[in-house]
C-alpha cells in the first residue's frame, strides 16, 4: 500500500462569502456562490493531442496570462464573483506547460547538454530522475491523477525487479502561475532534485492535460455545501481514515468549540488547494536543507569520489537557473556558499600556513565568478542588490575568508583599480585590506546599467553615429559611427558574462561586439602611437608595462567571456540553416529560445564578410598576445598557464579557412610590431608573461600558409630575459634582481619550469619543421643557443633533433644531425663543472651522436675533449667508444681511417692520464696496449704519478694488470710502491687490501728470494695485523722461491730458513704483532669475548712455535700475562687451563 503522505501546509485561509470586504488579509472577500456547468479541463495545453489550428477563445488567452502572473488571492480580491468557468480555466492554465524547467529540477543539465555530459557514463542517462520520469509515463505507471484546485496529486507505480518488490509511491505537488511549489512524495527521496515519481505526475499533466480530472479548489466545492452535506462530508472523511485522522479531528473539534480558541480568532480555514496568496514568492519548489546536505558532503569528500564534479555541476545548475531569470539561482548559490564558508578545513589551512588544493580553489574562483553575474543582474532591484551587498560584506569579512590570488601570505595591491564606479579604487596600498573571492562582487555593486550610451549599444541594432568625429581616445563611435565601450576591459566583460547568465543574449552579444570594436580601435592607435616613438624606446633598450593585471588569467575571465559569446552565437548561424531547435517533448520551440541563437541585424557591426566566428578568434588571439606581468602568488600564476592553454585548445577546434588565416596574418604582425602593448614586441619587460604556448599555436597554424611569418613569430617568443643575467635599465615598477641562472631560478616566478619546457616544446617544434632547410636549422640553433638556459632542455632539445634527423623512413639529414650535435656540445659544456645526474647518459648519447654524423666529428670531439668531458669520461667512455669493433663497423672505416681514429683515441688517452692519473691511468694502458710507445709512456706516467697522487688500491688495480698482460716485473715494481702506500693496524683483519697484500707477496716469491727479500720489511712496515702476517709467513714457508706460485703443492726445492733473513725479520714481525695485539684487545675485552680471546692465543703460539726458541718464548709471554692482568681471574683461569 502507497505510503501516505502530509500535505504541504496550506499558503492562505478562506472563508464563506458574506464577510464584507472589509475582512483581515487572509480572508476572502465577499462574492455569491459560482454556480452552473465549469466547461472541459481539454484544450489548449501544450503537447495536448487535441490542439487544432483554430484561434484560441479570448478567454483561454486571458486565463492563461492571468495564471502566468497574478497570484489566485489577488484575482479573488479584485472581482467580486469569478463564473465557475473563469475559475477552471486558470486553474487549469496555472500548472507549468514548458517540460525545461520540470527537467532542470530533476538533473544536472538539460537537453543536449545532458545527453552529452553523461554519454561517458553509458547506463547512467537512464538513472536520471528526468529520465526515469519518462520512462516510468510511457510505460503506463502513472494513475489515480487528480486536480484539485493549485493541488496535483496521483501515484506512480515502480516496477518490480529481480531485487525489489513493485512499489506504489503517493506523489503530491503544489503549483502557482506556472511553477511548481512544493512536492511531497512516498518514496522518501532525499535529494537537491524532484524523484522520478514528481517528474511522472508532472509530465502527465503537461501532456495529457485532458486526461487530468481538474476540480475547483475544495473550499469552493464545501462552499456549496449546505450543513448536513458538510457533516456527512466530515464524517465520511474521519470513517475512511479514521487510524489517521481521528485524533486530529478531535482535537480541531474542541478547539472550534471554545469560544476564545485561537482557531476562532481568525475567519476562514486553511485550503492546500486554493492557490498562493498575494504575499507569497513565486518560485520553483528547492529543498533547502537537501541543497546544504548535499554540498557539506561534497565538501567532506576533499575532492575524492568525484565530489568536486558534483560541485562543479551544481555550479552549473546555478547557471541554468539564471538563464532562465529563476530567482532560485541566487537562493541556490547562498546555500552554496554558506556551506563553504563553514568548511572547517578553511581554519585548518590558515592556522598551518597551508594553500587549499587547486582543484577546491577552482571552486572558489567559479563560486566569486557567480557572485559577480547575480549581483550584475540588469534587472535586478535595489533592495536586492542591497541584500546581496549586506551578505557578501559579511562572509567578506570572515577571518578564514579565501583570498583572490590563493596566497595568505602576499600583501597585494588592488591591481585593477577596476571599477570606476566602486569605492575602493583609489585606497593607499598599505591600508588596503586584503582582496578576497567576494571583493570583486562587493565592488561590481557599485556598477549600474542606466549610462545612456550603454543602454543604446546594448538594446539597439541600429545605434550608429555617422556624422561622430571625435577621434580621440575615449570616443563613443569610430571612424565608421560603430559604437564603442570604454571601461576596463574585465569590468566591461563581466557586464557581457551578466547578461549572458541571465538570459540576454542578444544584448551579451551586442555589448561583446562593441567591447571587441574598441579593443581593435586601442590595437590600431597603440600601434600608430609606438611607431611614432620607437626609435627612442629602442635607443633605450628598455619598455615599460602597460598592462598590471593581464586578460588571460584574470579571475573574471574577459577573453574567455568575449570568445565563448561570440563562439555561441558563430555555431548558432552555422546551425541555423539546419532548422529549428527541439525541446524535450519533440515539439518545436517557442520564438523566445529561437532568439537566442540567431541575430542576423547584429551583423552591423562586422567587417564586411566577417563572422562571429572570425571576431571571436580575433579576440583570443588579441588577449593571448597581450603583454602582461607575470602575478605574485603560485595560484595566479598557474591560473595564468592554465587558462592560456584552454584558450588555446578552444582555438585549435576551430577549422582554419582563408578568412581566419587572413585574421591570423592581420595579427601576428600587430604582435611583432606592437611595442609595449605586445608581448612578441621588440623588446619587453623582464618580467612580462612568456608567448611560448601562444606562439607555438600561432607557428602551427600560419606555417602552412606563411612560413617566414610563422617563423618571425616562434623565433621572437622564444625569449626569456627573467633568466637573463642582467636587467634592462629604466624606472620599472618592481626591483631588479640580478640572476644567477644556476643556483637562483628566480624564485619569484613559481611556474618556471613549466615554462621553459614551453619554450622547450616552441623549439622542437621549430626543428621539426625546419628539416631539410639549413638556413632556418641555423636560425633556430642560433635562438637556442641564445635563449635556452637549461641544460636539460638542450638535452631534449639535442635528442629530438637527432630522432627526426634518422627517422627509419628516410634517409639522415646531415644538416639536422649536426643542429643535434652542436646542442649536445652545448649541453657538455654547461654541464662540465656542475653536478647532473642524467651526465653519464648525455656523454654516451653525444659519442652516438658524432658517430652518426662521421668520423670528423669524432675525431673533433676527441681533439677539444678537455672542454667537454672530465679525463675520466674521456677514457672510460668516449675513447673505448670510439675504438669499439660497433663504431668500426657503423662508419665502415678502413684500416687508414681506423689508424688515425685509434691515435687521436692513444693522445686523448695520455692526456687524460697525465691530467688525471688515478682515474685514467688504467684507460690510458688499456688503450694504449697496441701501441708500443703510447703504452710505454702511459706506464711511465703511472711511475711518476705512484709516489704523489695515486693510491694504494689504484696501485694494485694497475699492478694485477700489468700482471694480466705478462709484464710481472712492471707489477712487482707498482707492487711495491703500493705497498709504500698501505698501512694495516692491529684490528684490521678484514681490510679490502689484504688480497692484495698476499697477492703481492706470492708476486714477489714467485719471482725469486731477492724480489721477495725486498718486499718483505715494505711488509713488515705496512701491515700490523698480526692474524694478516702470519699468514704470509705461512705462505712463504711452503714453497722454494721463484719456482711456482705460493698456493700450489709443496716442491723439492729447498725451503727457505726462517732463522735468517728475511724471514727472520717477518716471523720475529709477526710475533711481535701477536703481542702488541694482544695487550690491546685485553684493554677493553668483555666476558663475552673471553673464548674468542682463548683460540686467538691458540693462532698465536703456532707462530710462536716457528721459532727455534718459540716456546720458551710462549711460556714467558703467558707469565707476564697472568702477572699484569691477574684481576681478571675468570679469564686467566681460562689462559692456565688451555696453556699451563
Amino acid at each position: 500500500m502507497a505510503e501516505r503522505v502530509q500535505q504541504p501546509p496550506a499558503k492562505r485561509l478562506c472563508c464563506r462569502p458574506g464577510y464584507g470586504t472589509a475582512c483581515r488579509q487572509g480572508q476572502r472577500p465577499g462574492g455569491t456562490v459560482c454556480g452552473g456547468g465549469a466547461s472541459g479541463a481539454s484544450g489548449s495545453g501544450q503537447g495536448g493531442p487535441s490542439r487544432t489550428h483554430s484561434p484560441e477563445s479570448l478567454l483561454d488567452i486571458a486565463a492563461r496570462r492571468v495564471a502566468e502572473k497574478w497570484p489566485f488571492q489577488r484575482v479573488e480580491e479584485r472581482f467580486e464573483r469569478i463564473p465557475e468557468p473563469v475559475q477552471r480555466r486558470i486553474v487549469y492554465w496555472s500548472f507549468p506547460r514548458s517540460e525545461r524547467e520540470i527537467c532542470m529540477y530533476s538533473s544536472f543539465n538539460t537537453g543536449a547538454e545532458e545527453s552529452a555530459a553523461t554519454a561517458a557514463e553509458g547506463s547512467d542517462e537512464t538513472r536520471l530522475p528526468f529520465r526515469r520520469g519518462i520512462a516510468l509515463l510511457e510505460s503506463g505507471c502513472v494513475d489515480n491523477v487528480l486536480q484539485v484546485g493549485f493541488h496535483l496529486s496521483g501515484t506512480v507505480t515502480e516496477p518490480a525487479t529481480p531485487s525489489e518488490p513493485e512499489v506504489v509511491c503517493s506523489v503530491a505537488i503544489s503549483f502557482d502561475r506556472c511553477k511548481i511549489t512544493s512536492v511531497t512524495c512516498g518514496c522518501g527521496n532525499k535529494d537537491i532534485f524532484y524523484c522520478a515519481h514528481v517528474v511522472a505526475l508532472s509530465l502527465y499533466r503537461v501532456r495529457r492535460p485532458e486526461q487530468v480530472k481538474l476540480h475547483l479548489p475544495i473550499s469552493e466545492t464545501l462552499f456549496q455545501m449546505n450543513r448536513d452535506q458538510l457533516q456527512k462530508f466530515v464524517q465520511y472523511l474521519i470513517t475512511v481514515h479514521h487510524t489517521e485522522v481521528l485524533p486530529t479531528a478531535q482535537k480541531l473539534a474542541d478547539e472550534i468549540l471554545s469560544q476564545n480558541s485561537e482557531i476562532n480568532q481568525v475567519h476562514g480555514a486553511p485550503d492546500p488547494t486554493a492557490g498562493a496568496s498575494v504575499d507569497d514568492e513565486n518560485c520553483w519548489h528547492l529543498d533547502e536543507e537537501q541543497v546544504q546536505e548535499q554540498v557539506k558532503l561534497f565538501l567532506s569528500q576533499g575532492g575524492y569520489h568525484g565530489s568536486g564534479k558534483q560541485l562543479n555541476l551544481l555550479f552549473s545548475k546555478v547557471r541554468e537557473m539564471l538563464k532562465m531569470r529563476d530567482s532560485n539561482g541566487a537562493r541556490m548559490l547562498t546555500l552554496i556558499t554558506e556551506q563553504f564558508m563553514a568548511d572547517p578545513r578553511l581554519a585548518l589551512w590558515r592556522q598551518q600556513g597551508t594553500t587549499m588544493t587547486d582543484k577546491y580553489r577552482q571552486l572558489w574562483d567559479e563560486l566569486g565568478a557567480l557572485w559577480m553575474c547575480i549581483v550584475l543582474n540588469p534587472h535586478c532591484k535595489a533592495e536586492q542588490k542591497a541584500a546581496w551587498l549586506r551578505q557578501l560584506k559579511k562572509w567578506n569579512g570572515v577571518d578564514v575568508c579565501p583570498w583572490e590570488d590563493g596566497n595568505h601570505g602576499n600583501e597585494l595591491p588592488n591591481l585593477t583599480n577596476a571599477l570606476p564606479q566602486g569605492a575602493h579604487g583609489n585606497q593607499d596600498s598599505g591600508t588596503r585590506p586584503h582582496r578576497t573571492v567576494f571583493t570583486r562582487a562587493i565592488e561590481a555593486c557599485d556598477l549600474h546599467w542606466q549610462d545612456s550610451h550603454l543602454q543604446h549599444i546594448i538594446s539597439d541594432d541600429l545605434y550608429t553615429n555617422y556624422c561622430y568625429h571625435d577621434n580621440t581616445e575615449n570616443s563613443l563611435f569610430d571612424s565608421r559611427g560603430w559604437p564603442l565601450w570604454h571601461e576596463h576591459v574585465p569590468t566591461a566583460c563581466a557586464r557581457v558574462d551578466a547578461l549572458r547568465s541571465h538570459g540576454y543574449p542578444r544584448e551579451a552579444l551586442r555589448l561583446a561586439i562593441a567591447i571587441v570594436n574598441t579593443l581593435r580601435r586601442q590595437q590600431q592607435k597603440q600601434l600608430e602611437l609606438f611607431r611614432n616613438h620607437k626609435k627612442d624606446l629602442l635607443h633605450k633598450g628598455m619598455t615599460s608595462i602597460t598592462n598590471l593585471e593581464g586578460w588571460v588569467g584574470h579571475p573574471l575571465d574577459p577573453i574567455g567571456t568575449l570568445f565563448s559569446t561570440l563562439m555561441e552565437t558563430g555555431r548558432s548561424d552555422e546551425e541555423s540553416s539546419q532548422g529549428g531547435f527541439l525541446d524535450f517533448s519533440g515539439m518545436m520551440s517557442s520564438s523566445k529560445h529561437a532568439d537566442l541563437h540567431l541575430f542576423p541585424s547584429a551583423r552591423r557591426f562586422l567587417e564586411e564578410g566577417e563572422s562571429y566566428l572570425a571576431l571571436a578568434v580575433e579576440t583570443a588571439l588579441m588577449g593571448l598576445g597581450q603583454q602582461r606581468i607575470m602575478p605574485d602568488g603560485l595560484y595566479a600564476q598557474e591560473k595564468v598557464c592554465r587558462n592560456e592553454e584552454h584558450l588555446i585548445a578552444k582555438l585549435q577546434e576551430v577549422e582554419l579557412d582563408d578568412s581566419l588565416i587572413k585574421i591570423f596574418r592581420k595579427q601576428a604582425v600587430f604582435l611583432l610590431e606592437g611595442g609595449p602593448y605586445s608581448g612578441l614586441g621588440e623588446i619587453i619587460y623582464r618580467e612580462s608573461v612568456p608567448m611560448h604556448t601562444f606562439a607555438k599555436y600561432l607557428f602551427t597554424s600560419l606555417l602552412p600558409h606563411d612560413a617566414e611569418l610563422a617563423y618571425k613569430i616562434a623565433l621572437r617568443a622564444m625569449r626569456l630575459p627573467v633568466l637573463e643575467s642582467t636587467a634592462p635599465s629604466g624606472d620599472m615598477s618592481r626591483p631588479h634582481h640580478i640572476v644567477s641562472v644556476v643556483p637562483n631560478r628566480y624564485p619569484r616566478w613559481f611556474t618556471l619550469s613549466h615554462i621553459e619546457s614551453q619554450q622547450c616544446e616552441l623549439a622542437s617544434t621549430m626543428l621539426t619543421a625546419a628539416k631539410g632547410d639549413a638556413r632556418k636549422l641555423e636560425t633556430v640553433l642560433e635562438s637556442i643557443q641564445k635563449n635556452i638556459h637549461s641544460s636539460s632542455h638542450i638535452f631534449k632539445l639535442a635528442q629530438d633533433a637527432f630522432k627526426i634527423a634518422t627517422l627509419m623512413d628516410s634517409l639522415p639529414d646531415i644538416t639536422l644531425l649536426k643542429v643535434s650535435l652542436e646542442l649536445g656540445l652545448q649541453v657538455m659544456r654547461m654541464t662540465l663543472s656542475t653536478l647532473n645526474w642524467r651526465r653519464r647518459e648525455m656523454v654516451r648519447w653525444l659519442v652516438t651522436c658524432a658517430t652518426e654524423v662521421g668520423v670528423y666529428a669524432l675525431d673533433s670531439i676527441m681533439q677539444s675533449w678537455f672542454t667537454l668531458f672530465t679525463p675520466t669520461e674521456a677514457t672510460s667512455i668516449v675513447a673505448t667508444t670510439v675504438m669499439s669493433n660497433s663504431t668500426i663497423v657503423r662508419l665502415h672505416l678502413d684500416c687508414h681511417q681506423q689508424e688515425n681514429l685509434a691515435n687521436s683515441a692513444r693522445t686523448l688517452a695520455l692526456q687524460c692520464a697525465m691530467k688525471d692519473p688515478q682515474n685514467c691511468a688504467l684507460s690510458a694502458l688499456t688503450l694504449c696496449e697496441k701501441d708500443h710507445i703510447a703504452f710505454e709512456t702511459a706506464y711511465q706516467i703511472v711511475l711518476d704519478a705512484a709516489t704523489t697522487g695515486m693510491s694504494y688500491t689504484q696501485l694494485f688495480t694497475i699492478a694485477r694488470y700489468m700482471e694480466h698482460r705478462g709484464y710481472p716485473m712492471r707489477a712487482y715494481k707498482l707492487a711495491t710502491l703500493a705497498m709504500a702506500h698501505l698501512n694495516l693496524s692491529y684490528n684490521q683483519d678484514t681490510h679490502p687490501a689484504i688480497n692484495d697484500v698476499l697477492w703481492a707477496c706470492a708476486l714477489s716469491h714467485s719471482l725469486g728470494k731477492n724480489e721477495l727479500a725486498a718486499i718483505i720489511p715494505l711488509v713488515v712496515k705496512s701491515v700490523k695485523c698480526a692474524t694478516v702476517l702470519s699468514d704470509i709467513l705461512r705462505r712463504c714457508t711452503l714453497t722454494t722461491p721463484g719456482m711456482v706460485a705460493l698456493h700450489s703443492r709443496r716442491n723439492s726445492g729447498k725451503l727457505m730458513s726462517l732463522d735468517k733473513a728475511p724471514l727472520r725479520q717477518l716471523l720475529d714481525a709477526t710475533i711481535g704483532a701477536y703481542i702488541n695485539t694482544t695487550h690491546s684487545r685485553l684493554t677493553h675485552i668483555s666476558p663475552r669475548h673471553y673464548s674468542e680471546f682463548i683460540e686467538f692465543l691458540s693462532k698465536a703460539r703456532e707462530t710462536f712455535l716457528m721459532a727455534h726458541d718459540g716456546h720458551i718464548q710462549f711460556t714467558q709471554f703467558i707469565d707476564n700475562l697472568k702477572q699484569i692482568y691477574k684481576g681478571k681471574k675468570k679469564l686467566m683461569m681460562l689462559v692456565r687451563e688451555r696453556f699451563g
